[in-house]
Parts: structure tokens; C-alpha cells; sequence
């Protein structure tokens, strides 16, 4: 047994495994563990943040924590080695490996296992072959552009090794290569170092690259050498100065860039924006309003909190808001469908899974409660409290927020009237419930304080058509007028 062999027998290595349904990376939330400590089969090792959930990862094997190989904060690939385990600490230090020619690393065929779900497909990209540069200094040019644009070369310092070695002769391409003022950095004449956006900023603001000075890392133009350049063309040039009561000096310009935080867009945040903006943009939503008098369910909640049989359990309006849309959907089960676009079918679900948007300090989650039209009001109540307990605590796990049919967003506990919400990607309709507040109302032909809310309800129109959208609005909003219909029609 050589002694490669023998290490990789102890050493046990723990790859990111794929936490949820073919996601691709997960952030290392935190550690758990250090180099030196003890762990044990099923032991708790960190905590990752994918874009669905926040897990815990399980070790799969006894013995001693060799090298945590990502600090905390880092987004790691699904498939790469996050922490090393010696399985033989009583062994001794480990032996010396032999060097052996470097192996090329094996494709991975099909889906790799995973703990939860799937696994990521395998990509389906091919990339084209790169061409060889006619000459060797437009490949220096391209290799300092390169890692601008994120592409860097192999080689030294982002130049490609065969640029190195070879020498340029006189009369190519090599001749239209200057420094950049003030740094030993080569750049194309006429197109200077500038990442894209910065080349983009400076075509929207009618700047020529060509003529800012860089003040960047090795004579790379930034976004502020493309701000001063502007300004400095569109500034007005004064003949003589002049003296303006109360104008700040001139030496007191307020640097805003200074007073900015930016904060990198990742897991739950980068999840739910790019759910959001898919979804306004694919599915065509139509959002409807209706003013309802709550007053009699808000008698229930509070007769229903004296109920021996709904004793311990949370009883809000909220709950009454939840089986009030039940009931509708159940008069109107058309509006519980997805649209299949890959087979162009409309999917009819004889099931609601009942999806409650939650503010955590994670960001929006939106958990579902399965099967939840074929649950009592103590179950649907309890359903509701461990939902939310959970998404608060950040142990919502993805099933949990998978299969979602419909969705309620109660913004009425911000103060907010109402809203007009983003359907949630692969749901037909979600119903924001505004908040519940006195106001002077018709009652039996006389004006009197009464609690009014607004609902609002939004709807895929490629699956709902504004007659099934108003009758699903119009039930959910008559059963809070008068929840006797929860007996009638449930």
C-alpha cells in the first residue's frame, strides 16, 4: 500500500453536498467545529445558507477534525471538500506521498447524490475551442483586458506563458502597445483598461475612455475617473468668480460614494429577487381590490379565543383570513392550477398547498402548508403558528417552501391598506390582506364605526380569467363579512 493510499484511507474528506432541490452552492453560515475537535457519525458541523433555506450539515464519520478548508461567509460549489477528518488520530503523523503524475479529474456522469432532492443537472454548455492569437502582443493586451472582465489566462500575472518567453518582432501589432502614464501596465491604443460597467458608464455619459486620466490599480479607469471626466466637460467655465452669499466653499464637495454601503447580494435576497423579477416578467398579473366590513370575524376571533377547543392554540385574523380563501378556493377550484410552458398544459391541483409570506431576518420566505384545504381550524391553527415559528427561527427547510399552489402576504401588520403582490414562481394567485382598521361604514342603513379591510388579489391571467379571479376575491371577501358562511359553504 503506497503511502498516497494509506492517507486517503484516513483522511476522510466531506464534500457540499446538494441541500435542496438541484441547487448548485450553499454559504458557509458557521462552524461548529475546529481543527483538533472530536466529531462523531451524524455530529453537527456547520451551518450553510442556500438560496431556499438555511441547513445543517452532518458529519458522515467519526474522528478528528483535520482542516476546515472554507472560512466562514464563503459560497461554496456544490461538489467541493469543505472539512477533512482524520479517522486514525492514534496513528502517528501521516505518512509522506510519493510524487505521482497529476491525474485529469473524471467528469461526473449524470446527477451526483445528494442529501435532499435530485441533484443539479449537468450542464448542457459547450464552449469553442480558443483560437491562437496572431501575435503575441495582442495576446498581452487581451490577457490585461481579461482579467478586467473576470476571463484571466493562465500564465504569470494574467500573461499568457507563451507571451512570456517569446519575443515580439518589430513592425506587429506589439508597436501599437504603450504604458499607461504613471503604472508598468500595458493597454491597447485607443481602448484603455476599464471593466465593462465602467465602459458602459462611460458610453452613457458620452465620455472617451481614451481621453481619462486612470487613477486605478495599474491605470485602470474607474467610475469615478468617469464622473470627474463628465463633469468636468459639462461644468460651465467662468470667466471671473463670483462671490455667492451662502454657497459652500469650494473645497467642501460632500463625497456621497463615502456615505454608500454596498452589501453583496446572495442566498435568500438573490433567491427572491431573481423569483420576483421571473416571475413579473413570465407569468401576466392582473390584481383586483375589494373593501370588506370584517366586523363580525373579528367577533369570532375573540369568541374562538374562549373556545375550551381551541384552547392553547393561536387564534388571529389571520387564521380566519387563511380559511376564508380555502373556502373560496374551494368554490372555485379552477384557480388552483400551474401552467406547464415545456408541455404547454394547464396543471389542475386537487390539493391547496397554502403558501404564507414570512419577514425573516433572513429575508422573505414563503413556507407552504401542504394539504392545508383538508384541514380542520385547530389544525390549520396550528399549522399556521409552526410555520412561522419556524421561518423566524431560520429552520425552514426547502420542502417546506416547495409545492406551493397559492399564497397569503398579510402587510396589514406593517399598517400598510393593501398592495399588489408578485405571484410566487409556479402559483396561480396570492392574496394580500391589508390592515384592520374603525372606520365610519353603511350598517343597516345608518353610519357607524365598523372594521374594514381591504383584500387584494393577484392571479396569473394565463390561468385565470377576470370572472374566476373576481368570484374567488368576491367569496374569500363575503365569508368575512359574514363567517357563518364558513359553516354554509365549507
Amino acid at each position: 500500500m503506497t503511502a498516497r493510499t494509506a492517507n486517503d484511507q484516513r483522511f476522510r474528506e466531506f464534500k457540499m453536498p446538494d441541500v435542496g432541490e438541484g441547487l448548485t452552492e450553499a454559504e458557509i453560515l458557521k462552524w461548529y467545529v475546529a481543527a483538533g475537535d472530536t466529531v462523531a457519525d451524524g455530529q453537527v458541523v456547520c451551518e450553510v445558507e442556500t438560496a431556499k433555506a438555511a441547513v445543517e450539515l452532518p458529519i458522515p464519520f467519526d474522528g478528528v477534525v483535520h482542516e476546515l478548508r472554507f472560512p466562514e461567509g464563503t459560497t461554496v460549489d456544490v461538489g467541493q471538500v469543505i472539512i477533512s477528518v482524520d479517522t486514525q488520530p492514534g496513528a502517528g503523523p501521516a505518512a509522506p506521498e510519493q510524487a505521482a503524475a497529476p491525474e485529469e479529474p473524471e467528469e461526473p456522469q449524470g446527477r451526483q447524490a445528494v442529501l435532499v432532492g435530485y441533484g443539479a443537472a449537468p450542464s448542457s454548455t459547450k464552449r469553442r475551442a480558443r483560437k491562437q492569437p496572431a501575435q503575441q502582443a495582442s495576446s498581452v493586451a487581451a490577457a490585461v483586458q481579461g482579467e478586467l472582465n473576470g476571463h484571466t489566462a493562465p500564465g504569470v500575472a494574467g500573461v499568457p506563458a507563451a507571451a512570456e518567453a517569446a519575443p515580439i518582432a518589430p513592425g506587429t501589432a506589439a508597436e501599437k502597445i504603450s504604458p499607461v502614464p504613471g503604472t508598468g501596465q500595458a493597454s491597447i491604443s485607443g481602448r484603455p483598461l476599464a471593466k465593462p460597467p465602467v465602459r458602459k458608464l462611460a458610453k452613457d455619459l458620452g465620455v472617451d475612455l481614451a481621453s481619462v486620466v486612470p487613477s486605478g490599480a495599474d491605470g485602470i479607469v474607474t467610475r469615478e475617473d468617469v464622473h470627474a471626466a463628465a463633469s468636468a466637460a459639462t461644468a460651465p467655465v467662468a470667466e471671473e468668480p463670483v462671490a455667492v452669499a451662502g454657497a459652500p466653499a469650494a473645497g467642501a464637495v460632500t463625497d456621497f460614494a463615502a456615505r454608500e454601503t454596498r452589501i453583496p447580494v446572495k442566498g435568500v435576497r438573490k433567491a427572491t429577487a431573481q423569483a420576483m423579477v421571473a416571475s413579473a416578467f413570465t407569468a401576466p398579473h392582473v390584481t383586483e381590490f375589494v373593501t370588506v366590513d370584517v366586523s363580525r370575524t373579528m367577533k369570532l376571533v375573540q369568541k374562538l379565543k374562549a373556545d375550551p377547543d381551541m384552547a392553547g392554540l393561536r387564534v388571529n385574523p389571520l387564521l380566519l383570513v387563511a380559511k376564508a380563501f380555502l373556502v373560496a378556493i374551494k368554490r372555485n377550484p379552477d384557480v388552483n392550477a400551474s401552467w406547464d410552458e415545456e408541455n404547454q398544459e394547464i396543471v389542475r391541483k386537487g390539493y391547496v398547498n397554502l403558501g404564507i409570506a414570512a419577514a425573516t431576518p433572513r429575508g422573505l420566505l414563503v413556507p407552504n402548508i401542504k394539504d392545508a384545504g383538508a384541514k380542520t381550524l385547530p389544525e390549520l391553527s396550528t399549522a399556521l403558528s409552526e410555520l412561522v415559528a419556524t421561518a423566524r427561527d431560520g429552520r425552514t427547510s426547502p420542502a417546506d417552501m416547495s409545492g406551493g399552489t397559492v399564497t397569503i402576504t398579510n402587510v396589514g401588520v406593517f399598517g400598510v391598506d393593501t398592495g399588489t403582490p408578485i405571484l410566487n414562481p409556479g402559483e396561480s394567485a396570492i392574496l394580500a390582506v391589508g390592515a384592520i382598521k374603525l372606520q365610519p361604514w353603511v350598517h343597516k342603513g345608518k353610519v357607524k364605526p365598523r372594521h374594514v379591510t381591504t383584500l387584494a388579489l393577484s392571479f396569473d391571467h394565463r390561468l385565470v380569467d377576470g370572472e374566476l379571479g373576481s368570484k374567488v376575491l368576491a367569496d374569500t371577501a363575503a365569508v368575512l363579512e359574514n363567517p357563518q358562511r364558513l359553516i354554509t359553504w365549507g
